[in-house]
């Protein structure tokens, strides 16, 4: 079956944004490539990206997951780029891993929901990361 992986786009700060993202996930980048790596005919096509910012950039969470983005610089925009079309929702191993995840990506962040017992029968919280990307983290010895 076909797999599904987040592509986050940053205005310039994806590298910091990424760090940041390891530091919580652990791993080891399986890619990083940046602009200065293109062609001079494909940076024709960027004209505002930097030599250093991030082309694409790849952070395993899983056997089956990848977290993937990249600076899509725009100069129109402000780096801290709201992102709100979306969030990414994290089933934890369990509760300590829950409440380890959610407290380290709303660190200067926001808690929207915070991280607790739900009706519904998760222990979940909802969060926007610094960079302002949203966070389910959810945990429920239910779920298969």
């Amino acid at each position: 079956m076909a797999t599904i992986n987040v592509y986050l786009h940053f205005n310039g700060n994806c590298e910091k944004a990424f760090n940041f993202y390891k530091s919580v996930f652990g791993g080891d980048y399986k890619f990083i490539g940046r602009y200065r790596e293109l062609s001079e005919t494909a940076r024709q096509n960027i004209p505002h990206a930097t030599d250093e910012q991030i082309m694409h950039i790849a952070l395993p969470i899983s056997k089956e997951t990848l977290l993937m983005g990249a600076d899509v610089v725009d100069p129109e925009k402000d780096s801290t780029h709201s992102h709100t079309a979306f969030s990414l929702y994290v089933n934890a191993v369990d509760k300590i891993e829950a409440d380890r995840l959610f407290t380290a990506l709303s660190e200067e962040g926001k808690v929207i929901v915070a991280i607790t017992n739900q009706f519904w029968g998760s222990y979940y919280g909802l969060c926007k990361d610094k960079f302002g990307i949203s966070w389910k983290i959810s945990f429920s010895s239910n779920e298969k």
